[in-house]
């Protein structure tokens, strides 16, 4: 069980590009790399890269191709290109606006079978406004698009019968490399990247029928794909070795660290056996006693990983909890200069970052050195 605290020490924040309502955006967040982080924020007309290191990536502006609800975006780590992955396509676009290549797909709204051309086919239609979504992200050089598509592309004509697919796409281009049968019915799904560009995490959300893990390796030639897990884990990060990552099982009540190599868990953490019960809720209220991981777990170096506990709000301060990865043993309770709201996102370099509640700034924290709470 945690009975010790970690402080947090606050190292940068860092304004959002863009307002939450007069833009219609979303909280912003940070892609990493091996060499460098981007702030990015997506708002209905535009997306906003900034580079968080010195002598970066500048402020650069991207025009949407759609609105955000109508699916996901990401930026290449030069800060040259954003990708937007939609409803009816994957399309990459520089800052001028200028569509750079387009993948066409089938559709993700359900029920519909149509190979769209473009998002005014659809735009007031109410279904595709609900529609389920796919992913994309650029691989760890840059040269790499990996993207998770509702099938079939363009190219191969419409079927009814065809699951979501698995593509590696040339990032300067937009020529489709390789690609897989995802054996997916995703609502969702998010890349987690590797250091290593020919490897790629994939985890897809499918609702109450579980969560498929996916593992990808692009020799040149030939996408080959895994399934881990059982399809009950969700992934949630890759260690900065590229040797181990990190997943939570569907229901939450387990972490647990796995070797790239095969997927094996290594060691598990369940909640139960870590998380005291929050100190601020009723003692009467039941629903207190059982404790959950949430869809947060990142490392912060390579022995340490960085999560939180799930709806917890309702009882008092959301509770943030520092890890040593092997073993997966609990390491403390961080303790935060001002009151923080939401889950830690881990950035691999000995740091983490927490988003306001206004969705307004986002703060990068460190620990500081550890002590044992009363």
């Amino acid at each position: 069980m945690i009975t010790s605290a970690v402080t947090a020490r606050l190292v940068a924040t860092f304004t959002a590009p863009l307002d939450r309502e007069r833009d219609a955006a979303y909280a912003p967040s940070v892609l990493r790399w091996p060499d460098r982080r981007l702030l990015i924020q997506r708002g209905d007309v535009e997306a906003v890269a900034v580079g968080l290191d010195d002598g970066a990536v500048p402020r650069t502006r991207f025009p949407a191709p759609w609105p955000r609800r109508f699916g996901t975006f990401t930026v290449a780590p030069g800060g040259e290109l954003a990708v937007f992955s939609g409803v009816h396509a994957v399309r990459a676009v520089d800052p001028a606006g200028v569509v750079r290549w387009e993948v066409r797909h089938g559709c993700w709204e359900g029920g519909c079978r149509v190979l769209h051309e473009s998002y005014e086919e659809y735009a007031d239609d109410k279904a595709h406004l609900y529609a389920d979504s796919g992913s994309a992200v650029f691989s760890a050089d840059g040269s790499l698009v990996w993207a998770h598509v509702r099938g079939p592309v363009a190219s191969a004509g419409p079927d009814p019968e065809a699951l979501d697919e698995w593509l590696v796409i040339d990032a300067a281009d937009g020529r489709v490399l390789g690609r897989a049968d995802a054996e997916t019915v995703a609502a969702g799904s998010e890349h987690v990247p590797h250091p290593d560009p020919a490897q790629m995490g994939l985890s897809v959300g499918e609702g109450q029928d579980g969560a498929p893990l996916l593992w990808g390796r692009w020799d040149g030639v030939e996408l080959s794909v895994e399934q881990f897990g059982e399809q009950e884990r969700i992934l949630t990060s890759v260690s900065p070795t590229g040797e181990y990552f990190l997943t939570v099982a569907h229901d939450l009540d387990s972490l647990a660290l796995h070797r790239v190599a095969d997927g094996e868990v290594v060691a598990e953490l369940h909640a139960e056996d870590a998380v005291p019960r929050h100190p601020d809720a009723d003692p009467d209220d039941c629903e207190a006693d059982e404790v959950m991981w949430d869809y947060e777990c990142g490392f912060l170096d390579r022995e340490t990983a960085i999560t939180s506990t799930d709806q917890e709000e309702e009882f008092g301060p959301v509770r943030h909890w520092l890890l040593e990865t092997a073993g997966m043993r609990p390491a403390g309770q961080i303790a935060y200069p001002f009151p923080v709201c939401g889950t830690p996102t881990a950035l691999g370099d000995g740091t983490w970052y927490t988003v306001s509640r206004d969705g307004d700034a986002l703060h990068v924290w460190t620990p500081d050195n550890p002590r044992v709470s009363d």
